[in-house]
């Protein structure tokens, strides 16, 4: 492992997205990243830097670990970050997040989770937007080098910002612990009676959002319902974006059922207990809800767009993200051949077990001793 042959250096890593009281995607990514970071037995001395104090037990006295709590209730990046950056800076800067603070060591790295909001402007408030492209941009063109959860975020960062394809690392995610394929069958049916769901449901997981293209997915629902006789649902798992309302007027009428944003510890249950994952968006960066169906061994058919054939593999049933009639297939498929679904759920979970946040954090050590070096 490179890291056996590096200088001893002192390492700082942005932590403010792992003290967050939901973590989604992003967050999820640094909180666990950031867990195992410091168990690789690295020579270096990490300095995570927290805006906020960090749970107790979230991240147990090291050795080689440091904490900076640093509280500041606006701005907290570019200013209480960068004055750190100023006053003490360490040999290299880790920020596991799109944006760099405007003042940074020379040595500084930044993962790149995705460019959705180039791709669905509409979806963000003009300032957000706008902060999200130039502090993406900027980051990518100052840092020493660039992570991107997959190859497609990759393509985006080389053709989108012209950012160079060789300072740029592929770091791929990981599913959560809690997502695995012995999950207690009572405590699956608990939660299924607890949301008051149909015994045979699909599962969507994500914000509603355009770029999710639940609209294909209810039209394909519709199409399920008038050709299979079983009673089937599909449930939303997600909270209400800007398009919620549009949706679930769509949805009038169907075996449709939105849960709004579901706890952390309900959805490996919920994943679990559901037939299998559907997930049609048209844009992902790397698309986790995939992953973590996988690792539970539920089958998942997933749009052969962006990222998610990367993810998914021949594991799980891809299906173009336009045609309706393409996914009512799968579903009606999938409810009925359980033969099929037993054969996705083997390629799932030997596919899931490719992906760990023990792999994510060697691959990331690599990338900053690499960066320490240039």
């Amino acid at each position: 492992m490179l890291y056996c042959f590096v200088i001893t250096m002192r390492i700082g890593i942005d932590a403010s997205r792992a003290v967050v009281a939901q973590r989604t995607g992003t967050e999820g990514y640094s909180w666990h990243l950031l867990q195992e970071l410091p168990r690789l037995g690295a020579l270096h001395e990490l300095v995570y830097y927290f805006n906020a104090p960090p749970a107790p037990g979230d991240f147990p006295p090291s050795s080689r670990l440091r904490q900076r709590i640093m509280p500041l209730p606006r701005l907290w990046t570019h200013g209480r970050l960068a004055w750190e950056m100023a006053l003490h800076p360490p040999d290299a800067l880790f920020v596991p997040a799109h944006v760099l603070p405007w003042l940074h060591p020379r040595r500084s790295v930044v993962t790149v989770c995705d460019l959705g909001y180039l791709y669905y402007p509409q979806a963000h408030p003009r300032l957000r937007r706008l902060y999200l492209h130039w502090g993406t941009l900027c980051s990518a063109r100052a840092a020493r080098l660039v992570i991107a959860i997959s190859e497609a975020t990759k393509r985006d960062l080389v053709e989108r910002y012209r950012i160079p394809a060789e300072k740029v690392r592929v770091v791929h995610l990981a599913a959560d612990p809690s997502f695995r394929p012995d999950i207690d069958l009572a405590a699956v049916q608990a939660v299924r009676d607890r949301y008051g769901l149909a015994a045979r449901y699909f599962l969507f997981v994500g914000t509603l959002h355009p770029r999710k293209n639940l609209e294909c997915l209810l039209e394909a629902m519709a199409l399920v319902t008038a050709r299979h006789r079983a009673p089937l649902e599909l449930v939303v798992a997600g909270k209400p974006g800007w398009q919620g309302d549009a949706l679930m007027r769509q949805a009038s009428g169907l075996p449709v059922r939105f849960l709004g944003y579901v706890p952390q510890d309900d959805l490996p249950l919920l994943t679990a207990g559901a037939l299998a994952l559907t997930f049609p968006s048209f844009y992902e960066g790397f698309g986790l809800p995939a992953l973590e169906a996988m690792a539970c061994g539920t089958p998942v058919i997933a749009a052969d767009a962006s990222s998610l054939p990367e993810v998914v593999g021949d594991a799980g049933l891809l299906a173009d993200p336009h045609r309706p009639e393409a996914w009512a297939e799968a579903m009606v498929c999938l409810a009925e051949d359980e033969g099929r679904r037993a054969e996705l759920r083997r390629r799932g979970l030997e596919r899931a077990r490719q992906f760990s946040w023990h792999r994510c954090a060697v691959e990331t050590m690599a990338v900053l001793e690499e960066a320490l070096r240039l």
